[in-house]
């Protein structure tokens, strides 16, 4: 992913430095949306540079720093038009096959009920946090430039995602509790 994405914002903006490429990737929070790390460009950027799908367009001097700016190879339009092609066709479904497992192997007596709604609650705050940055995200945007269709259809299969997601942990806090109140019950 990151490859497409290094060899989608030079294609998009034009020619870049490393650091640049990490701005625009910050900016848009790829590590959340897309597994992006902005800090994996630079080792993206070298491999490619190697494998002839970028070259080294300048080298500009700012004082004592210098930045090197790198621009798309014909061969890395080809690559970038065959990943944005497997990108489509791969399945985009992904199951949180953490969780699960965990629920698979799921017995009241292994782990204590109190435990295993304290670390939903911790994923629950995670997801909403998530949500939320996501939100505060498109706001921003959405002040600086009009935002393209595509763009919005990302936003809102985040949003659609998380809120399902949310959904899920509310049934599995409503199963605990009701395992709770059985337990107290057969207590008795």
């Amino acid at each position: 992913m990151t490859r497409l994405m290094v060899l989608g914002l030079l294609m998009q903006y034009g020619p870049m430095s490393g650091y640049e490429l990490q701005q625009a990737m910050q900016s848009a929070q790829t590590d959340t949306w897309a597994g992006v790390f902005p800090a994996s460009i630079y080792h993206a950027l070298k491999k490619m540079d190697k494998e002839g799908l970028v070259e080294l367009d300048a080298v500009e001097k700012t004082g004592n720093r210098s930045k090197a700016i790198y621009s798309v190879t014909p061969a890395g339009k080809d690559e970038f038009h065959t990943l944005i092609l497997q990108s489509f066709q791969q399945s985009s479904v992904a199951f949180p096959t953490e969780l699960y497992t965990a629920l698979t192997f799921f017995d009241a007596n292994t782990v204590s009920l109190e435990c295993i709604s304290s670390a939903l609650q911790d994923q629950k705050k995670k997801i909403i946090e998530m949500y939320e940055n996501m939100k505060a995200g498109q706001s921003i945007k959405e002040k600086m430039i009009d935002i393209p269709e595509h763009v919005s259809l990302i936003f809102e299969n985040i949003y659609e995602q998380c809120e399902m997601q949310l959904r899920f942990i509310g049934k599995m806090e409503k199963m605990l509790s009701r395992l709770k109140d059985k337990k107290k019950m057969e207590e008795k």
